[in-house]
């Protein structure tokens, strides 16, 4: 038969068991209240070893059982579980307000245009005709000298030197375009 020491070491080892599983398994507390039970009866079976032995295994619990908690608690968000039930963290995006502004400067991601001013590292670029605050990656960059958007940061943008010229893209509004390449063939008899 063991010795009661040896019980209560078990029964202490199944009530730490017991309590992380109530932090993986949603039970409404039944699988708590059996990690607490076993807790206390590791204890008294300890005391009636000895006092010595009932104080040591008291400070183990009052000592380890929240060390276990905390360590399960901070485990369960990575589980398939915690995500399921705990919200993402946001992104900066998510945090900024969704505005037209910005949400027009994300559309020049990619783009070249002209450095309009000495970059250092902030100065103005011009993409498509229209200027625009911008931001370097840290490196100067010289008037007149061609930059890609890399980035956008709140209501700046971020670019970088290229060698590449801009390419003009054709207007998505047909009357912004010149009429001769519209493909129309014959403009100067409308009935023909």
């Amino acid at each position: 038969m063991l010795d009661p020491l040896a019980w209560a070491a078990v029964l202490m080892l199944v009530g730490f068991s017991l309590a992380v599983l109530e932090v993986f398994v949603p039970s409404g507390g039944v699988i708590g209240f059996l990690s607490l039970m076993s807790v206390f009866s590791a204890i008294g079976l300890a005391f009636y070893r000895g006092p010595w032995y009932g104080l040591s295994f008291l400070g183990v619990a009052v000592i380890a059982g929240p060390a276990v908690l905390i360590a399960a608690l901070h485990w369960w968000p990575e589980t398939t579980m915690g995500r399921r039930i705990l919200l993402g963290v946001p992104t900066n995006d998510d945090l900024l307000p969704d505005f037209g502004d910005r949400r027009m400067l994300k559309s020049l991601m990619g783009r070249v245009g002209e450095a309009k001013s000495l970059m250092l590292p902030s100065g103005a670029v011009v993409i498509d005709g229209r200027s625009y605050d911008a931001l370097s990656e840290g490196i100067a960059i010289e008037k007149g000298q061609w930059v890609q958007v890399v980035e956008v940061r709140g209501t700046r943008i971020v670019v970088r030197p290229t060698d590449r010229p801009p390419s003009t893209p054709a207007p998505d509004d047909p009357l912004s375009q010149p009429i001769d390449t519209l493909g129309l063939d014959s403009l100067d008899d409308p009935l023909a």
